[in-house]
């Protein structure tokens, strides 16, 4: 395979163009074409042991979305942006659910089950019945914060503006959603689509600390 990439400066330019949008524009949305290759970057989204211990619920029904705008303090990019996503973890993770990504490294790289069982063992012995297991709803929730930035970044570069949401209330949206019959629970949101021209945010300078107050080399 050959690598891919970018230049710097473009990278850097698509960083500094993205900011958490205030203003979306309703009458835009996002192309099927780039919406699938968001998709995408989703599902490639790295996690501990590969074990995706998560679901994301993409929201474009207008009237589900109007439903979960008062259970997000309101905020209007809820409903006015083109997607709206929803980012979960499947609670308490089980055998099952190890299993499940044992027998798909087997489809996805020809390989036995057995000639991986050691694998499968360690994520069990560590994520089910180890300690990590008194707090795996937790890890889980970590894990998903690692998609939500690479969902972020992966927009800017396709030039489609996001916003990270936490201010939501988390056990409403399982109500609404119907998440905890199915064994998932509500972390953060996103909302995609293209900013309105008038969000007087997307011109303000970017306020970051200097480089050299947080990072550190040590060599």
């Amino acid at each position: 395979m050959t690598t891919k990439s970018i230049s710097t400066a473009t990278l850097l330019e698509c960083l500094n163009w993205r900011y958490a949008t205030k203003k979306f524009d309703p009458n835009q949305i996002i192309p099927s074409s780039t919406w699938q290759a968001l998709s995408e970057s989703l599902v490639l989204t790295p996690s501990s042991y590969g074990i995706q211990p998560w679901k994301f619920w993409v929201i474009t029904n207008p009237e589900l979305k109007e439903k979960l705008k008062p259970l997000s303090w309101n905020q209007a990019q809820v409903t006015d942006c083109s997607h709206f996503v929803v980012f979960t973890i499947q609670k308490n993770l089980t055998t099952d659910h190890i299993d499940r990504y044992i027998e798909r490294i087997s489809e996805v790289r020809g390989v036995s089950t057995g000639s991986i069982e050691d694998y499968r063992n360690i994520m069990v012995n560590d994520v089910i019945y180890g300690a990590r297991s008194l707090i795996v709803n937790e890890w889980s929730t970590r894990q998903t914060y690692i998609a939500l930035g690479n969902f972020m970044t992966s927009a800017a570069l396709l030039g489609v503006d996001t916003c990270p949401m936490e201010g939501l209330e988390p056990a409403n949206y399982d109500r609404v959603l119907g998440l905890s019959s199915k064994g998932y629970a509500t972390v953060v949101a996103c909302a995609a689509g293209y900013r309105a021209n008038d969000d007087k945010y997307a011109e303000l300078a970017k306020v970051r600390f200097p480089m050299s107050e947080v990072i550190e080399t040590l060599s």
